[in-house]
Parts: C-alpha cells; structure tokens; sequence
C-alpha cells in the first residue's frame, strides 16, 4: 500500500468517526432542542395565565396614577394640618396653664377664707365659753351642793337633859330649845381621830 491509499484509509476513517460523532451530537442536541422546545412552551404557557394577572396590574396602575397624583397635595395638606394641630395643642397647653394657676389661686384663696371662718369660730366659741362660765361655775356648785346635801349626816342634840326623860316632848322644846350640829362623815373620823 502506498503511503496516498494509508492517508485516504485513514482520512475514509476519520470521516466515518467524524459523521458519527456528527450523528451523535445531533442526536443529543435533538433532545435538547427537544427539551428547550417544552419549556418555551411552558413559558408560554406561564406568559398566557400571566397576561391578565398583568392586565389587571396594568389597569390598576392605571387607576393608581390619578390617585397618586392626588398624594402631593394630601400630603401638604396633612402636613398643614399637623403644623396646625400642633400649634393647637400649644395653645391647649398653655390654657391647661392658666386654668391650674387660677385653681391653685381659688385653692389658696379657699383656704384663706376657711382660716378666717375658723378663726371667728373660735372666736365666737371662746366667747360663749367665758358667758357660759360662770352659769357652768354656779350649776357646779349647785350640783356639789345637792351631792353633800344627799351624804348622810350625823346629828347630835345638845342641851337637852337626860333626867328629864320622862317629861313630854312638848314642853321639852319649850322649855329648852335643842341645838343641832351637822357633821358630814369626813367631819366624824377627823373627829374619831383626834380623840
């Protein structure tokens, strides 16, 4: 064999395994573009089912945009209005202010006038006092005066005769008045005590 007919063998070889490895890569990229065909189908699919949902995006996006517009000038607007909230609630603070210093000036003024009527109370009632004194001073000795009279007391008849005893009792305070003495019970043991 000559070295042309080796170099053709050898290129008829080269082809063979050339196509076949041609039939084989196309083979799997059948598959591929097999599988790259399903799922551009199923991303078709997707895209499809995601069409209204985008639809529905799209016009609620659409509805948003007026509504948005319309947000600027509300929000400057609650924003006035909170500046002017605030500048009420200063207000409100300082009447609340106010409204405790003239309570605290009606309390103290309250307490003033409570110290004033409580001191001509007194005074009236240290007036009453000194009149009812001496009525209290008067009735206190009248009282004592009732209690002693009640104590039982000794009574001791002096003057009389014992030999006459069975005289009247008639002409016996005729003839000599009796003498009484009252001793009150302390008298009588002072007495015992110094015989």
């Amino acid at each position: 064999m000559s070295p042309i007919q080796i170099a053709l063998l050898l290129l008829a070889v080269a082809g063979v395994w050339a196509i076949a490895e041609l039939a084989l890569t196309l083979r799997k990229t059948r598959n591929v573009v097999d599988s790259l065909d399903k799922t551009v189908n199923d991303l078709n699919n997707t895209i499809a089912e995601a069409q209204p949902v985008v639809a529905k995006l799209d016009g609620a996006v659409d509805e948003l945009t007026p509504a948005l517009a319309q947000m600027e000038p509300l929000l400057k607007s609650s924003k006035t209005a909170v500046d002017a909230l605030t500048s009420n609630l200063v207000e409100v603070e300082a009447v609340v202010r106010d409204i405790s210093e003239v309570t605290g000036s009606m309390a103290e003024a309250s307490n003033a006038v409570s110290s004033v009527t409580d001191s001509a109370a007194g005074a009236v009632q240290k007036l009453f006092n000194k009149v009812k004194a001496p009525a209290a001073e008067a009735e206190r000795k009248l009282s004592a005066a009732a209690e002693e009279a009640e104590q039982p007391t000794e009574r001791v008849l002096i003057g009389e005769d014992e030999g006459a005893a069975g005289d009247d009792d008639g002409q016996k305070s005729v003839a000599k008045p009796a003498q009484y003495y009252t001793y009150t019970p302390s008298e009588t043991s002072e007495e015992s005590c110094d015989e």
